[in-house]
């Protein structure tokens, strides 16, 4: 099993294109602002490279963490202790990777366990700290619901191309 590093680089632009339609003001974005407490002014005031360029690399983690979730074959590549292991591994793991080491391999499988992440993973982390915060509930359905999509499509992404 091989895998596409150029696939997370790829993959962690989904965040950015998903936020900027879901926090876009003709969407989510005049909610989100308002549970805030922003104004258009407050936006402005960010370093924006700051702000995308470590969201982009927090991205690139999220992608790679996703593909322990949705490609089931990392799990046998765990059990003989990584990729410098594949040359001395037994026989028996390169029948099983000839066998099944594209078994599940697809858009529609990542995604399931990608929104599966979203939705047992992000939407608790998510809840938990919008309680403790006092944030209303659309906050945390607002984000909540970014992530859920986000991390379905990066699934998706990760699963098929990884």
């Amino acid at each position: 099993m091989e895998i596409n590093f150029i696939t997370f680089l790829a993959a962690a632009v989904v965040t950015l294109v998903i936020g900027f339609i879901w926090y876009n003001p003709k969407v989510f974005g005049t909610i989100w602002m308002r549970e805030n407490n922003f104004t258009e002014d407050d936006l402005k005031k960010g370093n924006m490279l700051k702000i995308f360029g470590f969201t982009y690399i927090f991205s690139v983690l999220i992608s790679m963490a996703l593909m322990s979730f949705t490609i089931h074959q990392s799990g046998a590549l765990g059990m003989i202790g990584g990729p410098p292991m594949i040359e001395s591994a037994k026989p028996s793991f390169h029948a099983f990777m000839a066998d099944y080491g594209t078994a599940y391999r697809t858009f529609k499988h990542g995604a399931l366990h990608g929104f599966i992440a979203g939705l047992f993973f992000a939407f608790p982390v998510i809840g938990i700290n919008g309680l403790f915060e006092r944030k209303s509930w659309k906050y945390i359905f607002i984000h909540a619901g970014y992530w859920m999509l986000t991390l379905t499509i990066i699934g998706g992404i990760v699963c098929a191309y990884a």
